[in-house]
């Protein structure tokens, strides 16, 4: 079965569907950029559940392109699925960490159940993969990947961002 992908500009915190992917640092307890703004949004709850991985299966934090599930909290989703995508670097390949990290929140979905998923562009921000990169490798996974999963949504803050992954959808 193939997974219907569409990009869309907005807010990722407001999407209503089963799960969505928070680009997560390796801490699990929150930052900047989406991690934040689902943190701040999900409210205490997606914290707490936080804290007890880091106590109990993470001790040393989250490893780059892997993930796990906790509770949305209050955000209309079901789950929040973090995920640690790589930091972009020029004297490294790390693709095959970002292509883990969306490959690995799918094996995730699949884990829950979850039929919908809205990702953000990981590692696209702060982590400073260039754009149209990011889009390539997550559009490439996401449609490589064998799931349960029938809808996949890039839920994008920016309009030059949402132009990559419009382009790299096709």
């Amino acid at each position: 079965m193939s997974v219907e992908i569409v990009t869309e500009r907005g807010d990722i915190t407001e999407a209503e569907v089963d799960a969505v992917v928070n680009a997560a640092n390796s801490t699990l307890l929150g930052g900047g950029g989406v991690d934040g703004a689902i943190h701040r949004r999900g409210g205490p709850d997606i914290l707490a559940e936080c804290k007890r991985l880091r106590a109990d299966t993470y001790p040393d934090g989250l490893p780059t392109g892997q993930a796990v599930a906790t509770t949305a909290g209050n955000l209309p989703a079901r789950w929040v699925i973090h995920t640690v995508g790589p930091v972009y670097a020029t004297s490294e390949d790390r693709s095959d960490q970002l292509a883990s990290a969306y490959h690995e929140s799918l094996r995730v979905a699949d884990e829950l159940g979850a039929r919908t998923v809205a990702f953000p562009a990981i590692s696209a921000g702060v982590y400073g993969w260039p754009v149209p990169d990011a889009a390539r490798i997550a559009v490439e996974t996401v449609r490589g990947a064998r799931t349960g999963v029938s809808r996949v949504r890039f839920v994008l803050f920016s309009d030059d961002v949402l132009a990559a992954f419009a382009a790299a959808v096709g």
